[in-house]
């Protein structure tokens, strides 16, 4: 299905005010540029992301030698920052983004020296046997002349990150080489069919890659017959990270001031306020479309809540028309944001697409926002149709659960006012360093889109029937906690996260196949939905006591979004709260 691109007429003016540099604000900033440089070389897919392209004609190097070397340098600047004692006396954002920095040198140095992926995980090859080709296609940044020469060296290189990738791979688990696998094909597919937007623009430069093109399918097609017949076999190595290296992933991931124990605490008292909430919320829906139930019916809480959201399931797009039908909402949900005047409204591009084949296999959507380094880039919301090998029963059920009033939640979550609006913003935050536009908090990002679900709801945005979905969509982010934290630093099993997420989070079983799956693949990343949500609605709260009948939810929503996407504490603290 052809993208469409929706406009949105009205600009951002967020200005940023510094206080004058001291020579620790220097001393700062020149270890933060030094720190950056390499680590973008050292990753040029992430940077071709953010939109430095510098580094466009190159692929990252999983070989141990520069993992060591990445790894020693990475030390010699945590130590220099460890020297360095001026914090009190730095101005600025400098005073919030050296905290920032020190925390993902610190993730840096675990993720190399402890977690060690590129051993365990051969999903995190696709971003160089894919997505970097992927990237120079579909962001017009620069003319296809000049993306072409790049995007054939970056193909020169795959041979060598598949090589790379055999030495390493010893026993991952099963389910990451099944989901490699399936997105390999989808690589394979891109190579074949999806590099046409960008060279049918240079037609000769097209006939001179033709040879270069087939020859990389081929060699994906081999990586993908290497993992089936070899790694396949020998992996049986074991999905949980453990609860020593979850602990230390969490607390990285989050940056929030909740314990491990605390985030399972809140949750499960969450569960059963959430689960009391689309009762009461169930209960009229109920009394109207079975206006004959007696008084014992409507006392079981489960019962009402089931029927009801079974009832409105029965309004769902499928394969052939559920971008379509996102599309539509995207500018519904747009006119009621601005209507309602909740929050400023940037005037970026935003398509609707569907999601590539070789990124699917995690989530039915994602938010794919130009990078912080881009300039006039196009955000995609990307969404997936079902795996073709899924049963038609399956089929049906995924789409129950992703019905017309879910796709309406599901696109404030991940485009308006949610993750496209917020993203945005955030690029339109300018600091001395580049460290809070590399370095952005998931749990803020995803925290504002689930809180945008409840503003939106409170807003009376689809009435009750939307207000339903938004609840479970909460259920689902208090499951997601539960499940990342059970399973990872615990023994849950399959049985039991189907349990939780079927009967606890009311999730149709096509939904809870999909996040079984999905929370093997991850860890720590489940749990930003929840703690981010919790955190932002905090802030909310301290806002609201602090003005009184003076506040305002536009000029709060616009003023939380200003500053980037740092970590909820670091907001709470530049809004003096």
């Amino acid at each position: 299905m052809k993208a469409i691109t929706i406009t949105l007429a009205v600009s951002l003016a967020l200005p940023l005010s510094h206080a004058r540099a001291t020579p620790q604000d220097d001393q700062f900033q020149k270890i933060a540029h030094d720190y950056i440089e390499g680590f973008l070389a050292a990753q040029p897919e992430y940077a071709t992301e953010l939109g430095n392209h510098r580094f466009d004609d190159q692929l990252r190097d999983y070989s141990p030698e520069a993992r060591n070397r990445l790894l020693a340098r990475t030390r010699k600047f945590r130590e220099e920052l460890n020297k360095f004692e001026a914090i009190s006396q730095l101005t600025g954002a400098n005073q919030v983004d050296v905290r920032i920095l020190r925390d993902n040198i610190d993730n840096q140095i675990f993720e190399l020296e402890e977690l060690k992926e590129p051993d365990w995980n051969p999903l995190v090859y696709n971003q160089s046997l894919a997505n970097s080709l992927y990237l120079l296609v579909v962001r017009d940044f620069d003319t296809p002349e000049k993306r072409i020469p790049n995007l054939r060296k970056r193909m020169e290189a795959i041979p060598r990150v598949i090589a790379q990738a055999k030495a390493n791979l010893q026993h991952p688990p099963r389910v990451h080489t099944e989901t490699a696998i399936e997105q390999t094909q989808g690589a394979i597919t891109f190579v074949r069919e999806g590099l046409a937007p960008l060279l049918d623009q240079a037609p000769q430069m097209k006939k001179e890659l033709s040879s270069l093109q087939e020859k990389t399918a081929r060699a994906l097609e081999d990586y993908k017959k290497w993992l089936q017949n070899d790694l396949l076999p020998r992996s049986d190595g074991d999905f949980r990270i453990g609860v020593d290296k979850f602990r230390k992933k969490l607390r990285f991931a989050l940056a929030s001031e909740l314990s491990m124990e605390e985030i399972m605490q809140r949750a499960q008292t969450d569960l059963q306020q959430t689960q009391t909430a689309i009762y009461e919320t169930a209960l009229p829906l109920y009394k109207k479309y079975f206006p004959n139930a007696g008084k014992t019916v409507l006392d079981d809480k489960r019962k009402v809540t089931a029927a009801v959201l079974d009832k409105l399931a029965e309004q769902h797009s499928d394969d052939n028309t559920i971008v379509g039908y996102a599309q539509k909402i995207v500018g519904e949900v747009t006119d009621f944001v601005k209507q309602r005047d909740l929050v400023t409204v940037p005037a970026k591009p935003l398509d609707v697409i569907v999601m590539p084949e070789f990124k699917r296999g995690v989530a039915i959507a994602y938010c794919d926002p130009p990078g912080a380094l881009e300039k006039n880039g196009k955000t995609f919301y990307a969404v997936a149709p079902t795996p073709k090998d899924w049963a038609k029963e399956r089929k049906e059920s995924f789409f129950r659960e992703y019905n017309n009033y879910m796709v309406r939640d599901l696109t404030v979550h991940e485009a308006m006012p949610g993750h496209y609006l917020q993203l945005a913003h955030a690029n339109e935050f300018h600091a001395p360093t580049l460290v809070r536009a590399i370095f952005w908090s998931g749990t803020f990002v995803e925290g504002w889109a689930v809180y945008c679900e409840q503003m939106m709801a409170e807003a009376g945005y689809g009435g009750p029937e939307v207000k339903m979905q938004q609840l479970k969509m909460r259920l689902r982010a208090i499951c997601n906690a539960i499940l990342d934290q059970s399973i990872h630093a615990g023994s849950m099993s399959e049985q039991q996260a189907m349990d939780l997420m079927m009967k606890e989070g009311f999730q149709q079983e096509g939904e809870a196949v999909a996040k079984w799956k999905r929370a093997r693949l991850t860890s720590a990343q489940l749990s930003t939905y929840f703690v981010g949500v919790s955190e932002h609605l905090d802030l909310r709260d301290k806002a609201k006591a602090k003005a009184g009948a003076a506040f305002g939810l536009k000029k709060y929503n616009d003023q939380v979004i200003s500053f980037g996407s740092p970590p909820v504490k670091y907001v709470r603290e530049l809004m003096g709260l």
